[in-house]
Formats: structure tokens, sequence, C-alpha cells
């Protein structure tokens, strides 16, 4: 398997006080291209049967006492804490799991001392399989894991993204059709400003080659660099890609890997019905902390624009900030419909007492901006809101989270949302990111429920329509699968019929992800 593609989140900075005070979600780790040329990723679910609730050990000391003391060969923790030991850090570990997470009573046997848990050589490794096996193993209705999101990750890389929306790469999001030949590996999305954007990149293109290495490859050595190139490019080293187009042409691209800032909101504009009508639309991908600025410049662009619908696309988005998910929940529906109304309670534990009887754990619909530093915004100013009694969402697997928050907040309080797309990730619970040693952990801590009381969705919300992803056409293009479908059934108020192509194109991405960091498939606070 190819060495690990994770990200990170971070909460800090935020206090109880703070009204915007942050929350986290994951979904797990990107898919990659194993040796077996299948794929392989972090958290996935599988149909064994979950292994007994176990009670913690009775002489776990509290995680408190432990913080701080790490390993000498932790090269992510501040010299100053290297005092400690591997087995300190796992100790550690134990004890927060114990106390955080959300299915504590569920927390499989395992034993710390073994050799997967134990290499002082790769510290973060070490803890990262052992965190890993801590998790529930129990299992949704479907089948499918129900904790396919704890994770941790180093946490210097997590605050780069989380508060600036700066990753490593070339700013092109991956759709991984096939991981086994003949493999399907093409752009989504390109982010404006980026090296993929300034070599003439766009959706759609599909990979052929990297460095002269054929995407089919069937050696060891050919998978590895497919792998390094697409997923994990080091940052100043330059790669050789080459795509085949739409029209079946090729395109060769030579691009430098460096830190590149993630654009969240994209392709606003208005679109005119053939009845006159104006409907919104934008591609938005993260609920990160620049987002907040351009959602309220498109917001306030759709309302001077005077739109009577929307379609929010979200097909791309895994999550983010919930205050950010809560703010947009108002810009779409208005004072009238969410004033006084609960966007989402937080339901931790049952040794959390306080957190679960804490006001700051019942969000509302925020209707004023924050003002943090790279929102793009000032303090406390009034947000835009369209005041809409319906909103039509895109959406697919990887809408997860925060995304799925909207969604449900909004259901809460009776607008109407027609979901067009496919099932999305099914992620009602979140986390509060604690950091240790250089290294954020994330388990699980809570659910999530609207202003009902409804947080049931771990299998995700099922479309209205499905529709495919219409890789063939620009985000935004009213002809684009899902958006055509949105505004189809806007008109008639039915699914329009699937043709051959259609349900090919639903057949063959049945199976596709986006590849992400966890840290875009989240919920933080």
């Amino acid at each position: 398997m190819n060495k690990r593609k994770e990200i990170k989140v971070n909460d800090r900075g935020c206090s109880q006080d703070n009204t915007f005070a942050r929350r986290c979600r994951t979904i797990g780790l990107a898919a990659l291209f194993a040796a077996s040329l299948s794929a392989c990723g972090g958290g996935g679910g599988g149909g064994s049967s979950p292994t007994p609730p176990t009670p913690p050990p009775p002489t776990l000391p509290p995680s408190s006492t432990l913080a701080k003391q790490c390993a000498p060969t932790n090269a992510l923790a501040a010299a100053a804490d290297r005092i400690g030991s591997l087995d300190t850090e796992k100790r550690w570990a134990r004890s927060y799991v114990d106390e955080a997470y959300l299915w504590y009573g569920e927390v499989p046997t395992v034993d710390p001392a073994l050799s997967a848990y134990s290499n002082t050589a790769d510290v973060y490794a070490s803890l990262n399989s052992y965190f890993n096996a801590l998790r529930t193993s129990a299992l949704t209705p479907s089948g499918k894991r129900k904790d396919e999101f704890s994770f941790i990750y180093p946490t210097a890389e997590w605050d780069a993204l989380t508060q600036g929306g700066v990753v490593a790469g070339y700013g092109i999001e991956w759709y991984l059709g096939s991981a086994t030949p003949p493999r399907d590996l093409r752009i989504a999305y390109v982010d404006p400003g980026t090296p993929a954007a300034n070599a003439a990149l766009t959706r759609g293109l599909r990979v052929l080659s990297i460095n002269g290495v054929d995407i089919n490859t069937n050696t060891q050595a050919g998978i590895d660099t497919i792998n390094r190139g697409a997923f994990s490019p080091q940052s100043g080293q330059s790669y050789t890609f080459v795509f085949q187009t739409l029209t079946g042409a090729t395109q060769t691209a030579t691009l430098t890997a460096g830190s590149v800032t993630k654009v969240p909101v994209q392709n606003v504009k208005t679109i005119m019905t053939s009845s006159g009508a104006k409907v919104g639309y934008l591609t938005f991908t993260d609920f990160i902390t620049p987002s907040e600025g351009q959602l309220v410049t498109a917001f306030t662009q759709l309302q001077t624009a005077g739109v009577s619908d929307l379609v929010l696309d979200l097909r791309y988005n895994g999550g983010g900030y919930l205050y950010i998910s809560s703010q947009l929940g108002y810009m779409i529906a208005g004072s009238a419909r969410t004033s006084g109304k609960v966007f989402e309670r937080l339901q931790f534990n049952d040794k959390r007492t306080a957190d679960n009887n804490n006001p700051n754990n019942t969000y509302p619909f925020f209707n004023l901006t924050s003002g943090f530093s790279g929102s793009g915004t000032s303090a406390n100013q009034s947000l835009p809101s369209l005041n809409l009694s319906r909103v039509f969402v895109l959406t697919s697997s990887a809408s997860c989270s925060a995304s799925e928050a909207v969604i449900n907040a909004l259901e809460g309080v009776d607008v109407q949302v027609i979901r067009i797309g496919r099932t999305t990730c099914g992620k009602p619970y979140g986390f509060t990111q604690k950091d240790n040693c250089g290294i954020s952990y994330f388990p699980i801590e809570f659910k999530g429920v609207n202003q009902k009381g409804f947080g049931d969705y771990a299998d995700g919300f099922t479309p209205r329509c499905v529709a495919a992803d219409d890789f063939s056409k620009p985000l935004g293009d009213p002809t684009e699968g899902m958006l055509a479908t949105a505004l189809a059934f806007r008109q008639t108020g039915a699914c329009p019929a699937a043709d051959d192509s259609q349900r090919q194109k639903l057949a063959d991405q049945a199976q596709g992800r986006i590849v992400r960091h966890p840290v875009r498939e989240s919920m933080y606070r």
C-alpha cells in the first residue's frame, strides 16, 4: 500500500464563550492505488460482525496526567516535550479515548505492546495504527462501519488547511473512478490561480500517464510513481502528466507541486429559465475559514440579482466549520424561518454531563459575520439572505458532515430541501481537536441533531432525483447532468427519465470517489 495520505484539523484558539466555537468532523483517508492494484483507504467498513463491547480498563489515569510526555524520536513534538516515551503517548491516547469517545463502551480490547503499535522509529505510524484499532467495529443498519471517521493527523499541517485553505499539490481535485485496470483517474475540478489552472487543465481530463508511467501499470515501482505524482507530490518537484481530453486527444502538462490555496466558493451565477425566473447557482467545496467571506460575497450577489430559487452544489463538499454551516443555513432561509431555532444540538457520551448541558453546544442559525482572521469579514456584520422556503442541493457520496448538517438543519425548520444526485456520506457525528505531542486526535465525540431532534442519518441522505456527475460539462453549466436534473425538476416537479447514457454513467460511478484529505471531510467546532 502506498504511504499514508492524510490531513488534519484544528479547533485551537476558540474559547468556550466564543459563539462561533468550532466543531470537527471527518470521514476517512483518501483512496489510493495499492500494490495489489486495488484501492486502499482508511476507515472503510466491512461485513464482519462487531466485537462485543468491552468496558475500558479500570486503571486508566486521566489523560491530563500523561500529556506532553512525548517519545524522544517523535519529531512532530516540541523538543522540550520529548521527555517521555511512545508507551506514554499510547497511554495518553487510550485515556483520552475513554474520556471523549462517543462510543467509549465499544472500544475493543487492544494490546498496546504489539509490534504494529511499537515502532519507535516511526512514532506517528505506530500511534495511527493503535488509535485506529481502538475504534468501535459496530455496523450501521446498512452494514457499513459506524465509525469510519475518527483519525489523527500532524497538528501543523492540519492548521495550515483549516485556517488558511492551504494544501500541498497542484490545485486539482481528483476523481478516482477505478483503482484497478482499466484505471479511471480524472480531474473533477481545478482551483483558480493554481499551477493546474495556469496549465489550462480543466474538469474531465483523464490521466494517461505520470512521469512516463502508464496509468495501468502493473508494477510496484510504477504504482508508486502514480501514487506519488497524483496524491503525494513533493513540494518543489515537477511531474509530467499526459491527459486524454473529452475529444480523445492528448494534452501534456508539467506541474510543479507546492502549497496551493483552496477557493471554496466558485461559479456563482444567475441562470435565467425559459419562464423568465432567476435561479441562483454556486459551487461550494469546503467549509474552511476563507469560505465565510466568499459566501457573503456570493449571497450578496444573488440577493442583488433577485433570484427566486437556489441550486447549492455540495457534490464535492466534505465539511468543515460548523459555524459557517450555520451561517449558510441562515443565508438560504433568512430570519423569519430561523429566528430562535436550533441549527444543531450536540449530544456527547453519558460521562460528559457538563457538555450535554452546556448551552454553547446548541448552535443557532448565526446571522452575523465572525470577523475571524482569514475569513474575509469584519465581526458582527449582518449576513445577506435569500429568504427561501426551498433549496435544491446537489449531492454525492463526497457530500459529508457539515454539508449534511445544512440539509438536516434546514429540514428541521421546514425548509424544503430537494436533493439531486447521489446519497450523501452519512456522518451526523463530530469531534473537537485534541493535540498531544504534535499530533491532533479526532475520536468521534458527539452526534448532531436538528430543531426536531433528528440526527439519524448514518447511512446518508438519499436523493429525490438520482443523477450522475457529468464530467463532460463544466460545473455550473445548465446542461451539466446534476444541474440540468435540478432545473428540470424545478420546471416540472418530476425527475427526468434517465436515458442509456445517464444509466451508464450512474453504473460507472457506483464505486468512484473523490480523493481528498480527511480534514476536508470533516465538521469541526
